[in-house]
């Protein structure tokens, strides 16, 4: 399946049409795909900084940076708007991804049938699983899409059930359109079309995931960068001292968890992880391991292996402090093989996809990600400056490690 069209990029060169990323779970910014293994994101100055001076140590746990691109809103023949990138010099021809990308899938037969744009605004239909499925061909992204789908322009308030709770989605996670949809829109009304933005491009960590499964925790008790108004900072601080921020320096800000039973992505937002109480984020981290079937114990080990070695990391790193950051959590949600009678895993006999491996169906990524008030000493930073290490994203870490620990513990 070619995702990307063949457009001018405004200097001459064929341009990649960008996709939204319909994997992210957390943020407010617009996370694109620009090819199978690549993501990018509007460029924001300290971010670039940090991630151009990332310490060797830390590389483990951070999305590969793979420089900037330039990137031009447009709009085609049809009035529908898009993102437009000028290629990097390696990967000027069409790139492809597999028919198996759900978010391709929905994404395309998006654009392909909604209503043309007017006046700067992109009213999307709401869309049920019956007529996009009638749309799609056979593929394995159908399966993501057993319940009703649906997408509107703007960003909802939480849904709420009567006992006040946010009511869970049972459909594909719709947060990277909606932040993919007012991204376009504040680009409508603030900037011209064909003018020039710069974007990051990162590794696609979760590429190599059939069901990837993803928690986005916002770390550390304090969010706000030392370079925010004294507004915004007030607003911060409020959120911290009502979330589990405070009393846990972590809390929740996204999640999508595959549900096999069901056939679709348990998700939760930000608003959902602002409302926990702690044990409620105890609760919610015991879902996130939890397939519909069965608690996906063995997990367990290798998140608090690599955690125990971030945490290792972040002590021996002075001067910074991630305000603001996120830490995800990654494993694939694909169904764990059953033991066979004579006591072996059906996919223990040789293999010829990696991905069918039960080695695979173990393998957690933890990555930190959006540093965009991340603040160190260093000939590049002109930001305020501290000694020694993070001291609340090590108190979130400890507390996370401990959590995971008791589940993993039976408490």
């Amino acid at each position: 399946m070619v995702v990307q069209d063949s457009m001018d990029a405004g200097d001459g060169r064929m341009g990649v049409r960008l996709e939204p990323f319909l994997h992210q779970v957390g943020g407010h910014l617009s996370m694109m795909q620009y090819d199978e293994h690549t993501v990018c994101k509007p460029l924001i100055s300290q971010e670039q900084k940090f991630y151009e001076s990332l310490p060797l140590a830390m590389k483990r746990f951070t999305p590969q940076y793979k420089g900037t691109i330039t990137v031009y809103l447009r709009r085609d023949s049809r009035g529908h708007l898009s993102l437009v990138a000028n290629p990097l010099k390696e990967n000027q021809g069409p790139f492809k991804v597999s028919t198996e990308s759900a978010a391709v899938a929905i994404w395309q037969t998006l654009q392909q049938t909604t209503s043309s744009i007017g006046g700067g605004t992109h009213p999307l239909a709401q869309w049920q699983h019956a007529q996009l499925a009638r749309s799609l061909k056979e593929s394995p992204a159908k399966a993501l899409l057993k319940s009703e789908f649906h997408f509107s322009t703007e960003v909802p308030s939480p849904v709420e059930d009567a006992s006040g709770k946010q009511a869970e989605r049972r459909n594909f996670n719709p947060w990277g359109l909606h932040c993919h949809q007012a991204h376009l829109t504040r680009l409508c009304s603030e900037h011209p079309e064909n003018k020039r933005h710069r974007f990051l491009l990162l590794e696609n960590v979760v590429s190599q995931y059939k069901y990837p499964c993803i928690l986005d925790l916002k770390m550390g008790t304090r969010q706000h960068g030392d370079d925010v108004s004294e507004e915004k900072k007030a607003r911060h601080m409020r959120k911290c001292a009502q979330s589990t921020s405070a009393c846990l320096g972590v809390r929740i800000c996204g999640m999508q968890v595959y549900q096999t039973d069901k056939k679709y992505f348990l998700c939760k937002d930000k608003y959902y992880g602002r409302k926990l109480s702690v044990e409620g984020f105890r609760q919610t981290l015991h879902q996130f391991l939890h397939n519909g079937t069965c608690l996906r114990t063995e997990l367990l080990e290798p998140i608090l292996r690599q955690l125990r070695a971030l945490l290792l990391v972040i002590r021996s790193q002075s001067s910074y402090r991630f305000y603001s950051s996120s830490l995800l959590i990654i494993y694939d949600g694909q169904e764990p093989p059953e033991r066979t009678p004579g006591g072996l895993h059906p996919q223990e006999a040789p293999q010829t996809a990696l991905s069918s491996s039960p080695r695979n169906l173990t393998k957690v990524d933890i990555r930190m990600i959006d540093f965009a008030h991340t603040t160190y000493k260093g000939p590049r930073n002109e930001l305020t400056t501290y000694d020694g290490p993070d001291p609340g994203y090590i108190f979130g870490l400890e507390n996370l490690i401990q959590i995971l620990q008791d589940i993993q513990e039976g408490e």
